[in-house]
């Protein structure tokens, strides 16, 4: 609004401090920084109430003593309710501009949670998680020179490092250790897991470690939970953070390290705006603060082998690596339970024991398959087939859709329906008939809906005398379960049906990481089901060579530009139409070549949720500046893309495709 300034007020606003402001709002049309009256002494980073649209939200400064914008009325923020520590402001912008996000949204990652009621803390103790485990007596040479290399680091002022083992070669030790030297140097630490939910074990040991001097945070803490661990964060009260990838914003102050375990797994890929990975803003945040970052994995991103110095733990301690057997499906009857797996299990019923079963894919089978007409039964608003549940169901795993299981083919009438593939459930009922005496537990999304699900699952598998546990990928990831004598992929060939240039690697990793469960305090065994026996994945994994695997994967990589000789930007452009998102996109690519870009594309996807989508695919030297140019035209022609009830996604490092 435009006014005429009076002598007076200009007398009283030129004593008032004027400060830029990004109010905390979601909408694109407002993704700009506006000038209020702030008052004395208020810092960059300050948490203050903002007028805006006739309703008061919050906001953050990010800059102050700021002239007055011409003829325009400026209206006075409140008090300070909150204050963001300066280097978190500066690495939530540029979250923004890397991403192709708003600095109100990334802003938003790293202040706190509006004031609520105190809630009652839950200390992250053994009580929470399983039992901690002491300090070992003695550490492995490879262990010390380890941990000499981070202290090292920690005492120069930052670095960025590998740190590669298999299962079982004490990587969590020196991650123990490696905070202990930043504490003692007066740094704090944040430790960043997959899914915190997964690894109850990693809360435990730090517990254990470090008592009341960790905190934990992660999306199951309500709003008043996760503010006072906040408080005990920024406060220095607690000095080492674990949690999930959020957790890269955790308030610690004089930050000395930061620890990505399992920093292969895709979880650390923020899926909905900001579309951050917390790897990539982890090495920011590093650099930034001059901290030490550690990534740790027994089976490395193809990037992290190439780009980052290596500390090796080369063996594992107390126990050899399992053997891993391939068992050719194209050989074998009885799918999903081959007979050499259906040996190793009876052995384990016998003796008494535990064996962890992984079939990534839910319900009874994959699809419904009419025999007569050869149609699938699909979702109605994906193109995808719908599963069979147990209920009797057939639901979609995209969007929740769901339907009777029909007694005849609606298309032609037959009552000729094949049920293809298994899954988690069908393997559940095929164990209590060809098994009965294991104790059979479940993990996956079905099972782990309601909280403390999980960790009763995994306590029960635990305790049990003869167990198998059967789950979806969850079962692979950074569990620690005594006396697992085998370990098995019942349909390793799933994930390499997928069209992404990172199907190979992922199904490499699955296999390995499984393999890691079996034979962690006794020799263990590993059977790897495939239709697919010469697929590479598996010629590497049935050895542990890791290091073979990353090396030809590199190769592959080069000739072809992906990452990390190229970076990816994925569009996605969705809507009610078929045919337009892929005309908008081919009307983007004419503006968007140039010569140190590669464009993909556009090319259909599946359909979401009734959506049709198009995608184009850009591999640049240079993410930022192409999602910046992307996200101007985009700008320019979102009036036109809401009239046509278009939608569009800017994804900077995608980590599917």
């Amino acid at each position: 609004m435009t006014v005429t300034w009076g002598d007076s007020h200009k007398a009283t606003l030129a004593a008032m401090p004027l400060a830029e402001i990004y109010p905390l709002v979601t909408a694109r049309a407002l993704a700009r920084a506006f000038t209020y009256e702030v008052e004395e002494g208020v810092e960059r980073g300050a948490v203050v109430s903002v007028s805006l649209g006739g309703r008061r939200v919050r906001g953050v400064v990010v800059r102050v003593g700021v002239g007055a914008p011409p003829g325009v009325a400026i209206a006075a923020a409140g008090p300070v309710v909150d204050q963001i520590p300066g280097p978190l402001v500066e690495l939530a912008l540029w979250v923004a501009e890397y991403y192709g996000s708003t600095p109100a949204r990334a802003l938003a990652l790293v202040a706190p949670h509006a004031r609520a009621r105190r809630g009652e803390r839950r200390a992250p103790t053994p009580r929470d998680a399983f039992a901690g485990e002491a300090e070992p007596e003695e550490l492995t040479p490879a262990q010390r020179a380890s941990i000499g290399a981070i202290t090292t680091a920690l005492a120069r002022g930052g670095d960025h490092i590998l740190l590669h083992g298999p299962t079982g070669s004490g990587k969590t030790e020196v991650y123990l250790q490696a905070c202990a030297a930043a504490l003692a140097r007066g740094l704090g630490a944040i430790v960043l897991v997959p899914e915190i939910a997964l690894t109850p074990q990693t809360v435990g040991r730090f517990a254990a470690r470090f008592g009341e001097g960790v905190a934990v945070l992660h999306s199951a803490l309500g709003d008043a939970e996760r503010r006072d661990e906040r408080e005990r964060i920024a406060s220095g009260e607690a000095r080492v953070v674990i949690g999930a990838r959020s957790a890269v914003f955790a308030p610690v102050d004089k930050l000395g390290l930061i620890i990505v375990d399992e920093e292969h797994d895709s979880s650390f890929k923020q899926e909905s705006d900001p579309r951050y990975d917390a790897r990539t803003v982890a090495a920011k945040r590093a650099a930034l603060q001059g901290a030490v970052a550690i990534y740790g994995s027994a089976t490395p991103r193809v990037e992290s082998w190439a780009r980052l110095r290596r500390l090796e733990l080369p063996s594992r301690i107390g126990a050899p690596m399992p053997t891993v057997r391939l068992v050719d499906l194209r050989r074998q009857a009885g799918y999903p339970l081959s007979a050499p797996l259906l040996a190793e299990l009876a052995a384990v019923e016998e003796r008494g024991g535990r064996a962890v079963l992984l079939l990534n894919r839910r319900g009874i089978s994959g699809a419904i398959h009419c025999r007569a007409c050869g149609v699938s039964r699909r979702c109605r608003s994906c193109d995808v087939t719908l599963t069979l549940h147990r209920e009797g169901r057939l639901r979609c795993h995209h969007c929740g859709y769901s339907e009777e299981l029909p007694e005849q083919c609606p298309e032609c009438g037959s009552v000729e329906l094949a049920r293809i593939g298994a899954g988690t459930q069908r393997l559940e009922a095929e164990l209590a008939r060809r098994v009965p005496g294991l104790e059979r537990i479940r993990l996956d999304a079905d099972t782990t809906e309601k909280p403390g699900a999980l960790r009763e699952a995994l306590e029960r598998f635990t305790r049990a005398r003869a167990a198998v546990l059967i789950g979806t990928q969850m079962v692979a990831k950074g569990h620690h379960f005594p006396g697992v004598a085998v370990a098995a992929v019942v349909d390793a060939d799933t994930g390499l049906a997928f069209p992404d240039f990172r199907a190979e690697e992922r199904t490499f990793q699955l296999v390995t990481q499984l393999a890691g469960r079996s034979g962690r305090d006794a020799p263990g065994k590993v059977l790897v089901q495939t239709f697919q026996p010469d697929a590479i994945p598996f010629a590497f994994a049935i050895r542990h060579d890791v290091a073979g695997f990353l090396a030809r994967e590199l190769a592959r990589r080069e000739e072809l530009s992906y990452p990390p000789f190229s970076h990816l930007v994925s569009i996605v452009v969705s809507g009610n139409e078929p045919a337009a998102p892929l005309r908008v996109l081919t009307e983007l690519r004419g503006a968007l070549t140039q010569a140190s870009v590669r464009l993909i594309g556009p090319a259909p996807l599946l359909r979401l949720r009734g959506r049709h989508r198009a995608q184009l695919v850009a591999k640049t030297p240079s993410p930022r500046a192409f999602a910046s140019r992307a996200a101007s035209l985009l700008a320019a022609a979102a009036p036109a893309m809401r009239r046509d009830r278009l939608s569009v996604v800017v994804d900077v490092d995608p980590q599917s495709l």
